[in-house]
């Protein structure tokens, strides 16, 4: 089953996806906007890890593509089934790809996916300070909400950021779609 956008498709990742996957894990630039630890890695590690992917119930992770063409990942991770909540985070690869909707399109539909098919309750995520496109996307146009700071949590670019705590409910959700008739 794939997830559906307006624009994008949501599906598996697969094993011919390791290749751009690949390129992308060992993209200094890419990784300077996202949260987490990053190492040089090799080939046959992303296709480990591609391959390990099914193996967890509390973590999901899917490739955004449009036309057929993979433009990055999304995931639900850390999922609580009892308290139906889970993080959620995203990555666009192509540079000449970002701003053009596809990270807004992504983030409605792994709400809709969240909130309408597998009744979660919450989704939480994470914002390194300096990505004012990726707090644009989530808070400006997708109605998250920010929750939290937590000061000097990342050390990128020779310095310290902080990550920012954002966070949507199935309420806030349907509140946005209201208002903005996304899926009309």
């Amino acid at each position: 089953m794939n997830i559906l956008g307006r624009r994008v498709v949501l599906r598996a990742l697969e094993e011919e996806d390791a290749p751009l996957l690949h390129a992308w894990a060992n993209e200094p630039e890419i990784w300077q906007r996202l949260g987490g630890w990053h190492f040089p890695t090799s080939l046959a590690a992303t296709r480990t890890w591609i391959a390990a992917q099914s193996a967890s119930p509390a973590d999901r992770r899917f490739a955004i593509t449009l036309g057929g063409e993979l433009l990055g990942t999304a995931n639900l991770v850390e999922i609580d089934w009892k308290n139906r909540h889970a993080h959620h985070g995203m990555m666009i690869g192509p540079v000449a790809r970002r701003g053009q909707g596809i990270g807004t399109d992504t983030i409605m539909a792994i709400m809709r996916h969240a909130f309408d098919e597998l009744g979660f309750e919450r989704l939480d995520s994470s914002i390194i300070e300096h990505n004012e496109p990726s707090r644009r996307a989530y808070c400006d146009r997708c109605g998250w909400v920010l929750e939290g700071r937590q000061r000097r949590w990342f050390h990128r670019q020779g310095r310290f950021w902080d990550r920012l705590i954002i966070g949507v409910t199935r309420d806030d959700y349907h509140a946005l779609l209201e208002r903005t008739r996304y899926w009309d």
